[in-house]
């Protein structure tokens, strides 16, 4: 009786400590969600409270005045042009490491292990001349290029374990009805491979949504940056107009909070799906 009253403490303990910590985390966005449908002037007489008269203003005006349309676009673009190439590209370089045998198999698997190793942005020079003289400085492609090469190495590392757990029965049934490698690979071992699939998009959408370094140093013209450094230039803008502000931020952190909460069963099951199998 002692033992189940100890534990039935130390779970509630447990309980109150996550809802704390929870409570810690999605305050600060609550707050800052609440503050974007304030004034200035009374985000500054009730910082803690709710708006007595919410207003869409400060939407509008980091909307159409602050040219988060055409920062939003750019990077719902590059991120997903990036992360279906990352996918396409991974998993066909995935499937023969994790699925067949042959020379130097496990030189090709150590070489993108060492993309894990080497941040890219130590090249950031050579990569900038480089996209300079193939004319893709200040470009989109010149982003979608560099993510999907960066993004490349975890793909690999997290597919090839994936395919290698994968039954070798379901390949020999279906080269016996005719079926050709790739055919193999696109039909067959592909969408069963989908938890994983799902995990690396998801890791990836959310890195290169937040990357601030790569835009802010490939892109010069306004119209095609991406919201982080948006968001930086329109600090400087708006620092004194906080509501317009906390719009900016807001907009730019909602796409992050929504893929979390409809794809947070998703990336779990993709992980223990890979831990538990093989």
């Amino acid at each position: 009786m002692g033992g189940r009253l100890r534990d039935g403490t130390l779970k509630a303990l447990l309980y109150a400590l996550l809802v704390a910590y929870a409570f810690v985390c999605l305050y600060p966005f609550f707050l800052m969600v609440v503050s974007s449908f304030k004034s200035t002037g009374e985000i500054f007489q009730s910082p803690f409270g709710l708006p007595e008269s919410p207003s869409l203003e400060a939407y509008r005006m980091a909307w159409e005045v602050g040219n988060f349309r055409e920062y939003f676009f750019n990077s719902v673009l590059i991120t997903s042009s990036s992360v279906a190439l990352i996918l396409l590209a991974g998993s066909m370089a995935a499937y023969p490491i994790g699925r067949h045998d042959f020379r130097g198999r496990g030189f090709l698997y150590l070489y993108f292990l060492s993309g894990l190793m080497l941040p890219i942005k130590l090249g950031i020079v050579p990569l900038f001349f480089l996209m300079t003289s193939l004319g893709l400085y200040d470009t989109r492609l010149s982003l979608v290029l560099v993510y999907a090469a960066s993004g490349l190495p975890f793909a690999v590392f997290v597919l090839s374990a994936f395919f290698r757990t994968l039954p070798r029965e379901l390949e020999e049934a279906a080269r016996v009805d005719g079926a050709g490698e790739f055919r193999i690979y696109w039909q067959i071992m592909l969408p069963l491979v989908r938890p994983a699939l799902a995990t690396v998009a998801i890791f990836n959408f959310i890195q290169l949504w937040n990357d601030f370094f790569f835009p802010l140093v490939l892109i010069q013209t306004d119209g095609l940056r991406t919201l982080p450094v948006g968001l930086a230039n329109f600090f400087g803008t708006y620092q004194n107009d906080w509501a317009v502000v906390f719009a900016g931020l807001t907009i730019t952190s909602l796409p992050l909070i929504v893929l979390y909460l409809f794809a947070s069963k998703q990336i779990v099951r993709g992980l223990t799906a890979g831990a538990t199998k093989g």
